[in-house]
């Protein structure tokens, strides 16, 4: 849309407008928040979803860096993060937010006095209390992120969570580097177990700003990649579910799974991660009727395994005991904090772009949420359980009919000029977001990225409350969110 047609207001009206869209409202949340300097004012942008009317309200307002404003966080929590991250990038005080502090510590950052050293972490004074950290530096290959625990005894009262590790300025580099292969390869490198996720949303982000429509084959091979993608880290997931509650079988089983999917990719496209798969403008690796007829195979071998392990942790006690009723996030809380994606369906709402704001050929599939309503550990597990499989009956649906390969004259190199384009995609976590503003020559001034995992930390730090301390690592697998995806 062009730049200027976004509506913008004096600040008290943009509060109003936009805390009052959400307020009333479970079917409406805050798909992105931010601001970028616009001739020595701040231009915040502020985009709300609705899951209902499939409308995205965008509006904007313009304000002076280091002023002082009344937060929406102090009226919904669902905004707090993106308010921490404006406050952090360029010094605006929020009189009444209650958690005001810095999200990621990143190296452009309004205020260098404060350093990720003395991160100002909630404290408790008690003779019977006492605390837990836990990172910046792991013992697996996750990436680094450090959890402060206040506990009584073996009994987590509460987990603060700091990420701000790793600083790679990504957003800006997409601003710096001019060539299509360098951006998408960014993209493919924002979150390493989304790579088909981010690469199809920074596609079609582009696709629009340039009035480019994508032919059938490439929305085909798009969502293909995106289904085997949610089907291979579901499968991994499920196994380090398994290694975190000692049961060996669970953890070889679906770990061995995973293998043949991520090996297909390879086969399809040269890459286990999907990495070179997704471009703008064009389909890189056409799917033919000899890859169908593979990936038929692979799902015959797969199936009866994965369907069998399914049935085993679903019905043995000492699995149940460790999932059931463990690391429980109320639907109250979920909606509180905006959760997203899996983390939100599983206490029941209902929140899949693939649904509320379909994309490509999802219209075809009438694809159906898999919802859960008790928000613990093996409503997670579930979910990820029964959507391998109804990822599987899409793939299976899709590929009788391949569609002709088209291959569009196109080189997508002259993107709109003062324009503002925003790309909605569900990933295996959930919702992916990039926004992209242009100048009047039709370069990038902004390009915002939103993973997930950017509403779901809170609802990590909500899990584990009241749960046992060694309960810690089968709710942190059960999320499995992302570091980088949240430090960009």
């Amino acid at each position: 849309m062009p730049l200027a047609t976004i509506p913008v207001s004096a600040y008290e009206t943009f509060f109003e407008l936009n805390t009052g869209f959400i307020a009333d409202h479970t079917d409406r949340h805050c798909v992105n928040y931010f601001g970028y300097p616009v001739d020595k004012m701040i231009m915040l942008i502020c985009c709300i979803a609705d899951d209902t009317t499939r409308e995205i309200y965008v509006s904007g307002c313009l304000v002076q860096p280091d002023t002082k404003l009344k937060s929406f966080t102090s009226k919904l929590l669902c905004f707090e993060k993106f308010e921490r991250e404006i406050h952090e990038n360029f010094k605006i005080d929020y009189i009444d937010h209650p958690w005001l502090k810095p999200v990621r510590y990143a190296g452009n950052r309004s205020d260098k006095s404060k350093n990720i050293a003395s991160y100002p972490f909630f404290a408790i004074e008690s003779e019977e209390l006492h605390e837990v950290g836990v990172g910046p530096i792991h013992a697996g290959i996750i990436e680094p992120g450090h959890f402060r625990f206040i506990c009584n005894g073996e009994q987590i009262l509460h987990l603060e969570i700091q990420l701000g590790y790793q600083h790679r300025g990504i957003e800006q580099l997409f601003i710096e580097k001019k060539t299509m292969l360098q951006r998408i390869t960014l993209a493919e490198s924002i979150t390493g177990d989304t790579v088909v996720g981010h690469a199809s949303a920074f596609s079609y982000l582009w696709e629009s700003l340039c009035g480019f429509e994508a032919p059938h084959d490439i929305h085909f091979s798009r969502l293909l990649a995106l289904e085997l993608e949610r089907i291979a880290i579901h499968t991994g997931d499920l196994s380090a579910v398994c290694t975190d509650i000692a049961y060996q079988l669970g953890s070889s089983v679906y770990g061995r799974l995973r293998t043949p999917i991520i090996n297909f990719m390879q086969e399809w496209g040269g890459n286990r991660l999907a990495k070179g798969f997704v471009r703008p403008g064009r389909n890189q690796f056409p799917f033919t009727p000899e890859l169908a007829k593979r990936l038929n195979e692979v799902f015959d071998a797969f199936e009866p395994d994965f369907d069998e392990m399914s049935d085993e942790i679903s019905k043995l006690p000492s699995v149940l005991s460790r999932l059931e009723r463990t690391g429980v996030v109320s639907m109250d809380d979920t909606l509180a904090i905006g959760a997203v994606g899996m983390s939100a369906r599983m206490g029941g709402l209902n929140r899949d772009i693939r649904t509320s704001h379909p994309y490509g050929i999802y219209p075809e599939l009438h694809h159906q949420p898999i919802i859960k309503h008790h928000g613990d550990v093996y409503s997670r597990v579930q979910i990820r359980k029964q959507e391998v499989k109804q990822s599987m009956k899409y793939l299976r649906q899709l590929i009788h009919e391949i569609p002709l390969h088209i291959a569009p004259d196109t080189r997508l190199e002259n993107p709109k000029p003062d324009s503002f384009t925003l790309s909605l995609v569900e990933g295996w976590r959930g919702e992916i977001c990039h926004c992209a503003i242009t100048d009047a020559k039709g370069e990038l001034v902004l390009y915002k990225i939103k993973d997930p995992s950017f509403h779901n930390w809170l609802a990590l730090a909500l899990a584990v409350r009241n749960n046992e301390i060694s309960d810690f690592p089968v709710c942190n697998k059960s999320f499995n969110l992302s570091y980088c995806g949240h430090d960009l």
